[in-house]
């Protein structure tokens, strides 16, 4: 906690007097990103900076692996069906991009199995993407390989699974809403746009 402590007085003394204008506005007139992102909550891959964003721009929900559950309305939790009722349907995004990276961990549960010291949550979270893990399987040259195409077919999925929801089904078909795949590699800060037959990098 000291660490993020001497963190804010940085933002306070550094940033702060910087973005003091935009934060009374957004304080004012309340929120309207263009944009909702659905990211891993890996540490290493912060959609805000991957896409530089400021405060107000993006509407952001991260989960294990940037997964997109299917629509599914009934009384469990569903934190992240949540956020993109809300962004769809309340604040009127225009965009939904789902961001996944290189070398995820979720990911990594999903092909080889949960850790050992996550017994409760992960490997049911991370088996909505059972069938991304399927299509990967039926070809890989290696561990790596296999890694990288799952985390392809885990967006693909998650792309589907958007389109579960009746409400995003039909903002898209009246184009109202753009939905994007994106993909993040760590190592070399490189972005690739992942659609369902195409992977492109961005340039």
């Amino acid at each position: 906690m000291d660490r993020l402590i001497e963190g804010y007085r940085r933002f306070r003394a550094f940033r702060w007097p910087y973005l003091r204008d935009l934060f009374v506005r957004l304080a004012a007139a309340g929120q309207k990103p263009k944009a909702l992102v659905i990211a891993c909550s890996d540490s290493r891959a912060d959609p805000q900076t991957v896409f530089d964003a400021v405060p107000g721009e993006l509407f952001v929900v991260r989960n294990v692996a940037a997964l997109v559950p299917p629509y599914s309305p009934d009384k469990g939790y569903h934190g992240t069906s949540a956020a993109i009722e809300f962004a769809v349907q309340e604040l009127g995004v225009t965009d939904i991009v789902v961001m996944g990276h290189a070398r995820c961990s979720g990911v990594a549960a999903l092909v080889s199995g949960a850790p050992k010291s996550c017994p409760d949550f992960v490997e049911s979270w991370t088996e909505i993407a059972a069938e991304a893990r399927q299509r990967a399987l039926k070809g890989h040259d290696g561990p790596e390989e296999l890694q990288r195409r799952c985390e392809h077919e885990a967006l693909r999925t998650s792309l589907s699974n958007l389109m579960t929801f009746p409400w995003v089904r039909e903002k898209v078909a009246t184009g109202a809403l753009t939905i994007h795949g994106c993909h993040f590699d760590i190592a070399n800060g490189e972005l690739h746009q992942v659609e369902h037959g195409v992977v492109a990098k961005i340039r």
